[in-house]
Formats: structure tokens, sequence, C-alpha cells
């Protein structure tokens, strides 16, 4: 059970972070929300379950199939800096194990295609939401509206190489640590969505940014507790990703403390 690795840490865990990743997400259930009727829309969700657990077993055969390719004609897993990256094994195999140009630049070009799928998303969103939340763009003349939003636009992009750099340095597979990082920063978002659903409160909004980043630096506090604090009453407990959970209950707490009742009804 102290095992990062443990099963109950997986299944919990990997509950939450679907509902905080997939149904939080407002580009995954896009296409739920465009239906026309409650109805269509959790058929829409039922298939769209379904068709994820096909894709997932399709993903996870080839992976299978990629490792044994491997093992069958001795190629080593690519290591960086010294840690082995089992991420790199599939670039490594299409591009530098003689299998042809052809395939290489078909890798290629396939990587690059998935890659602007989510990219273009995240970059549309990230500089809409900044736009609007922070620069009130809509408050600017419409003559300064399409510079600033290309200034964003850019900013954004930069920010997001940046990241891209960052993570490539961590240690571990790109896809672990995306997990690891998501397992922080989609718990605020729980809290959130939980809190809206299960009160009848609203909170002060000058506070909530305030409530998130204080759940993200207790949570990141309290998966440091065994390595600090071994003999705390959580002994050798290493933590995964039930630290999602954790952080959105400390977010739906700390909105509690900062709510307050609401004094107008919304219409449905």
């Amino acid at each position: 059970m102290n095992s990062s690795i443990y099963f109950w840490k997986y299944f919990i865990g990997g509950i939450f972070i679907t509902i905080a990743m997939t149904g939080l997400d407002q580009d995954m259930m896009q296409k739920n929300l465009t239906c026309k009727n409650a109805t269509e829309s959790k058929k829409n969700m039922f298939l769209m379950s379904v068709l994820l657990v096909v894709v997932n077993v399709i993903f996870l055969t080839l992976g299978a199939l990629l490792f044994i390719y491997a093992e069958q004609f001795n190629i080593a897993i690519p290591e960086l800096n010294g840690v082995t990256r089992t991420d790199l094994l599939f670039p490594e195999i299409a591009m530098n194990q003689g299998l042809g140009k052809g395939l290489a630049i078909t890798f290629i070009i396939g990587l690059i295609a998935a890659a602007y799928s989510s990219a273009d998303s995240a970059l549309t969103s990230l500089t809409t939401s900044f736009s609007v939340d922070f620069c009130h763009i809509e408050n600017q003349p419409i003559a300064a509206q399409k510079p600033l939003r290309k200034k964003v636009h850019v900013g954004v992009s930069i920010v997001l190489i940046v990241v891209v750099i960052i993570f490539n340095s961590l240690e571990g597979s790109v896809v672990s640590n995306l997990f690891k990082f998501a397992t922080f920063t989609y718990g605020p978002l729980l809290g959130l969505f939980a809190f809206g659903i299960l009160t009848k409160k609203t909170t002060h909004d000058k506070y909530t940014w305030m409530v998130a980043l204080i759940a993200i630096l207790l949570t990141y506090f309290i998966t440091l507790t065994p390595s600090y604090f071994p003999d705390s009453f959580i002994g050798n407990y290493n933590f995964h990703w039930e630290i999602l959970p954790i952080n959105g209950f400390i977010t739906f707490l700390g909105l509690l403390m900062v709510s307050k009742k609401q004094t107008t009804s919304i219409d449905s």
C-alpha cells in the first residue's frame, strides 16, 4: 500500500483524473454540450466512453508490441541524462532502426498532426481566457482588440514552448510527468465543480484564486511529508494519483470558508 504503484491508488486516482481531465474539460465535452437535448447528450457520452475503452486497449496493445519488438531485436530503451525514457522508444524504432525513410517521415507527420490538434485548441482557449479575464479585451477599442489578441497569442505560444522544454528536461517520461502535474492543477477545478454542484452558496471571486493556490501548495507539502517527516502518522506512504481528490477536497473546504449565501436565484 505504501508503494506509489499500488493498484487502488491508480484505480481511485484514475477515476478522478478522468472526471477532471475529461468531464471538466470543455474541449472534451463540447461535443456533448452541442447535442439537441439531455437524452442525446447522455447517449453520446455513453458511446464515447465505450469508444475510449476500445481506443485505450488498442494503444496498450501497440505499446506492448513495441516493447516486444524492442526485446526481440535487442533495441535498448533510450536514455536522456542517464534516465531511462520509455516514451522515446517509439521514435527510436521509427527513425533509427533502419525501417526506411518513408516510415520515419510518416511518424514525423503523424506526430505533428497529433500535436497540432491539441495545441490548437489549447492556444485558442488560453488566448481567449487571458484576453478576457486579465486584459479585459471587451473594454478595449475595436481597433485595439485585434493587435492585443495577436500579442497574447504569441505570448501564450512562447509560454507553451517553454513548458515543453521544461517537461522534456524533467526526470521520467512526459506522460507520467503530465499526470503528476495534473493531480495538482486539476485539483482546484475538481473542488470548484464539487462546490458548485453540492452547495447552493456562491464564492467571493477575489478569494477563489487564492484558495486554489493555497490548495496546490498544501497538497504539494502533503506529498513531501513522508520524506521530511518519516516518523509522521502516514509513515513511509508514497502519494500518487490519489493526491488529486485530496487537492480537490482541500479546495472545496477553502471555498466553504470564503463562501456566502446565494442571494439571487438562477433561472434554468
